[in-house]
């Protein structure tokens, strides 16, 4: 008797333990991630937005400017909208924060002193660089893109008269939460190198050149939750099956037991 209630209450734990596993991971929702080949944000107009955050702490504001080019025949100096130059160390240093939008198609934009009305000497383009990022910024734990692929990345130690090139591909990227609802972002890898330039009238004024490409591939990253048809069919499943296990180890253990009890009846007699 003592056997039997041990063995059911090891059947309830164990049907509770996995009934709070299911039930765990029925409420969880797990990222599935897929690549095709198509334009996602079809709707954008064929514009990507982009947001920069660069610091340059030997260049004065005056001197920092940004312009766009691309293979559309787009050639800006000295974009202006929606960018703010904030100095740094008394002055002596400028830190530049844009947001702009750019084609799809190859291009490059570039922090330079071109759009100086006089040119320096030996301007530093050292620099650090804070935020760059393309289109929709998708905050999603288990989402760990390459979003931001150049947060953080230090040139101070470089030479000052140093021109820097980064490579970018821009990957488009989707991310459909459960109720189908889409957002559109970029991730992007980078390749960089730094070098100083020349040619025949002498050195050629350096530039930060952030030169980039679109990827044809898309990532798309789906929200999913187990069907609740899975979730009760799993359950009746734990359960019948522990309790058709319980029965098959109450019936050895009777058994067993009835067995015992004839040996000592024969030892007895």
């Amino acid at each position: 008797m003592a056997a039997c209630c041990a063995v059911s209450i090891l059947c309830c734990v164990f049907i509770l333990f996995l009934f709070l596993s299911e039930l765990t991971g029925f409420i969880a929702t797990e990222i599935v991630n897929e690549l095709y080949v198509d334009d996602p944000d079809k709707d954008s107009g064929g514009k990507i937005e982009v947001s920069l955050n660069i610091s340059l702490p030997n260049l004065h504001c005056d001197l920092v400017g940004l312009d766009i080019q691309d293979e559309m025949g787009r050639h800006e100096v000295g974009h202006i909208e929606n960018s703010m130059k904030i100095p740094l160390n008394q002055g002596d240093g400028c830190r530049f924060e844009g947001e702009f939008s750019i084609n799809k198609v190859p291009g490059n934009f570039h922090v330079s002193t071109h759009s100086a009305t006089a040119q320096p000497q030996s301007p530093d383009m050292t620099h650090t660089i804070h935020k760059l990022a393309f289109g929709e910024k998708l905050q999603v734990q288990k989402v760990q893109g390459a979003f931001n692929a150049l947060g953080g990345a230090d040139k101070m130690s470089s030479n000052p008269l140093a021109s820097h090139d980064y490579i970018l591909k821009i990957v488009p990227t989707v991310y459909e939460d459960l109720s189908g609802r889409q957002r559109f972002s970029y991730q992007y890898t980078v390749a960089n190198k730094e070098y100083v330039a020349y040619s025949h009238t002498g050195r050629i004024i350096p530039a930060i050149w952030f030169r980039y490409d679109l990827s044809p591939i898309t990532v798309k990253y789906t929200e999913r939750r187990q069907p609740l048809y899975r979730f009760i069919t799993t359950i009746c499943a734990i359960v019948g099956g522990t309790f058709t296990v319980a029965g098959i180890i109450d019936s050895c253990i009777f058994t067993a037991s009835e067995a015992w009890k004839k040996i000592q009846i024969g030892k007895m007699s």
